[in-house]
């Protein structure tokens, strides 16, 4: 006869070997019982831990990727801007040199 080893340590644990035995046997049958439930409870708990912390770390894993995406935008956007700094600032010296040219010749006109 073929029992799984959840159903042979039942009956061992069932069969009472004399009147007293019974009542221990049977409360540790309960103790298992509630042993084993107290375990699957557990093992839930940490299993509903584990897929919340995987979520969370795919959302994690999102955000990173959405602000490395931003990241290389404004960086971007910064070279850019950098560019542009540059080129006014050329453009101001530019235009101070012609004022000063256009100053010395009004000075010029003076004397």
């Amino acid at each position: 006869m073929s029992q799984s080893f959840w159903e042979s340590e039942t009956m061992v644990e069932t069969q009472p070997e004399q009147g007293q035995d019974q009542a221990a046997s049977t409360t540790a049958l309960a103790l298992s019982v509630d042993d084993f439930a107290a375990l699957e409870e557990r093992v839930l708990r940490a299993v509903e831990l584990v897929k919340k912390e995987r979520q969370a770390h795919a959302e994690a894993d999102e955000r990173c990727a959405r602000f490395e995406s931003e990241l290389h935008e404004q960086k971007a956007h910064a070279e850019q801007w950098e560019k542009e700094v540059t080129t006014l600032r050329a453009e101001r010296d530019h235009v101070r040199q012609r004022v000063e040219r256009l100053l010395a010749q009004l000075d010029a006109l003076e004397l």
